[in-house]
């Protein structure tokens, strides 16, 4: 049993840099899952508890590589690759700031922009978080074989379309970083937004979405310490030093937001333990026990939050979190510092003017200014052929209708978003909210 914890130990802390190394090492992502699993197979058969190695990622990393040795051996459509591999397995482990390259690549090559959604976040939880097939499958209610079709297929698409498992030039880093933390938040909404029930534990897509923010956050800084310095005074050495400012200031942007996501999604985790009563229906944030949220997580998201703002290059995450912040922050719903919040939502909308952010806006401008004006905010929205479809626009419209005492029109809004669907949680919140107009 020890022996089994020791290996489920180095599997959680090595597995997310040994597929990374070995799918730089490889140039196929399905040979470095399959060398990977391979290598910790065999520790598993050969390590004990007075031979566990000193190092044991050096260990898998070197043992990997042979797995893939003998795997293209047994390959022939591989032979192209075989003595460029055979001069890797006697290489040593890489140094410590091309572990942080190879991790980067990793998560950027999952998240390319070739892939379709449901495919960069399998991707991500299969090889860089290190989820089972079973458990993807069981988090997103599809069954494990239909999972392994689609991992199957994303990693058959990387392999043929030749999508690069590299990290992104200064240029290209902050669309790519954008569809990363993209693919990270949506993680963490598919958790946050799931019911809890027997074998779904929502709360762990959250913890590795969260622990993935993290991990990018780390990786940006580590590789922003390591650009190297330039000292020469040539024309050449010049455009090195304008490339390498530029290198910089797009990873402290980057760095920035993936902490102000990452603040983001712990003051709404934090927040995990009021949303739904004892029986399982939703709690609007306003109705929330508040002595029942997370307070040290609460600390948290403001530190880290404090962390991306001292770094000056605000970016939307960051506001959001910083809206998020401000919920957290008041002692009760009454207590909620509103005009700020429609202040905050004013300057997203002018980063990032979707028409979401204008409904969250509008909602903020109803409790600031009351329900005439938000309505009208919406209605503004829902004129231009926006939401038409979303049923939190409908679900935010019909509650201001009701605080309206439009009673006949609050229950046609309510009706039409709980006809758009969205988890049982939410559904019986709405069939409460139209019993309640009854």
């Amino acid at each position: 049993m020890a022996l089994q914890s020791k290996v489920a130990e180095v599997f959680a802390e090595e597995w997310p840099v040994l597929v990374a190394t070995l799918a730089r090492d490889l140039g196929d992502l399905g040979l470095a899952e399959e060398s990977a699993q391979d290598a910790f197979i065999e520790a598993a058969a050969r390590w004990g508890p007075e031979s566990t190695p000193d190092k044991p990622g050096a260990w898998l990393l070197t043992t990997a590589r042979r797995k893939a040795i003998d795997t293209i051996r047994r390959q022939q459509r591989f032979t192209d690759r075989l003595p460029a591999l055979l001069e890797l397995a006697n290489v040593p482990p890489p140094e410590p700031h091309r572990l942080v390259d190879d991790q980067l690549a990793l998560v950027f090559g999952c998240c390319h922009q070739s892939l379709n959604t449901e495919a960069q976040i399998a991707l991500t939880l299969r090889q860089v978080c290190g989820l089972s097939t079973a458990q993807i499958a069981q988090a997103f209610l599809v069954s494990e074989a239909t999972m392994a079709k689609r991992l199957v297929r994303a990693k058959d698409k990387i392999r043929k379309a030749k999508v690069p498992l590299s990290v992104p030039e200064p240029e290209q880093l902050g669309d790519r970083l954008t569809a990363v933390l993209g693919v990270v938040y949506l993680i963490f909404t598919a958790g946050h937004t799931a019911p809890d029930g027997p074998g779904l534990v929502r709360g762990d897509l959250c913890d590795e979405a969260m622990w993935l923010a993290d991990v990018v956050a780390e990786l940006l800084g580590r590789r922003e310490a390591a650009e190297p310095p330039v000292i020469d005074v040539t024309d050449d050495a010049t455009q090195r030093a304008d490339h390498a400012d530029s290198a910089r200031s797009a990873l402290i942007d980057g760095r920035a937001e993936t902490l102000g996501l990452r603040a983001l999604m712990l003051f709404t985790d934090a927040r995990r333990a009021g949303r739904l009563d004892e029986r399982g229906e939703l709690v609007l944030l306003e109705d929330q026990d508040r002595s029942q949220w997370d307070r040290a997580m609460i600390d948290q998201g403001h530190d880290v939050l404090g962390d991306a703002l001292a770094l000056n290059r605000i970016g939307p995450y960051q506001l959001q979190a910083a809206i998020a912040g401000a919920h957290s922050s008041a002692a009760t719903w009454a207590d909620t510092d509103w005009r700020s919040i429609v202040w905050m939502y004013g300057r997203l909308a002018r980063l990032n003017p979707s028409p979401v952010v204008l409904l969250n806006r509008a909602v903020a401008i109803s409790m600031a200014q009351g329900p005439e004006a938000g309505l009208g905010a919406i209605d503004e929205i829902l004129a231009r052929g926006h939401l038409g479809d979303y049923r939190y626009a409908h679900a935010a419209r019909a509650d201001l209708l009701r605080r309206l005492d439009r009673t006949d029109d609050a229950r046609a809004a309510y009706e039409r978003a709980l006809a758009l669907g969205g988890n049982e949680a939410e559904q019986q919140f709405l069939r409460r909210r139209i019993a309640d107009l009854s």
